[in-house]
């Protein structure tokens, strides 16, 4: 996977959207690691993108941060990620979840 999946996002002041994926995948999935990369790659080139950060175990989360609701709209409904949903649903997930939250405060620590 591409290493900017390890990376916390650099996400602006709030307010700003993240939309949490969590899910259990399937003992098999193919094509599931490229369509990952593109679709991260695609998000990346939508309006209102904001940043990425995904982590897996059992269980995978991944959040991407958008500017507006209809960021995160355009991001649910481009014709790429609805085929890449209609896949996971039928090969990749056993069970997923998707929640959608207004950032209003963040804050963090960065070692230097």
């Amino acid at each position: 996977m591409d290493a900017s999946f390890s990376k916390i996002a650099k996400t602006p002041e709030p307010p700003y959207y993240s939309v949490t994926f969590t899910s259990l995948k399937r003992k098999s999935c193919p094509g599931y690691e490229d369509t990952a990369v593109e679709m991260e790659t695609l998000a990346k080139s939508m309006p209102g993108y904001l940043g990425f950060e995904s982590c897996s175990s059992d269980v995978g989360i991944s959040i991407s941060y958008w500017k507006t609701l209809e960021d995160v709209k355009r991001w649910k409904y481009h014709p790429l990620h609805v085929a890449a949903q209609k896949t996971g649903k039928e090969i990749w997930y056993h069970e997923y979840k998707v929640r959608i939250a207004k950032v209003e405060r963040d804050y963090g620590f960065e070692a230097i």
